[in-house]
């Protein structure tokens, strides 16, 4: 579902935020691009038990979604990187909300976030 379509079916900012970010994996997705643009192998692999299949779908509905671009290089063998586009961009103070949320929400687990440094504002 395209922006523009989202924006025909609600007016309610949150759905619109919601229907973009709401796949399983898509909020992992993101975390894994804030830094800068990743193959597909190093985003599965970062990105586990995510399987190949689900990955892919996720990638193409937030290519679609225009949240992040694939960029295809003309090499042999060719070569695929995904990004975020300013629009992916733009979640990253909701995911630093997230992340903060996370670290105060409970005091049963307590561990370091080995992703803070891809959260934290710049």
């Amino acid at each position: 579902m395209t922006g523009e379509q989202i924006t025909e079916i609600t007016k309610c900012p949150i759905e619109i935020t919601l229907s973009l970010i709401s796949g399983k994996w898509t909020i992992l997705i993101i975390r894994e691009l804030l830094e800068a643009g990743k193959r597909f192998g190093e985003l599965h692999k970062s990105i586990r038990p995510i399987s190949a299949k689900i990955l892919t779908q996720q990638l193409r509905e937030m290519e679609t979604n225009g949240l992040i671009e694939r960029k295809v290089f003309s090499e042999i063998p060719p070569r695929v990187e995904y990004s975020l586009t300013p629009l992916g961009k733009s979640l990253l103070p909701i995911m630093v909300a997230m992340r903060n949320w996370g670290l105060n929400a409970t005091s049963k687990h307590k561990t370091k976030c080995h992703y803070c440094k891809q959260c934290e504002p710049v």
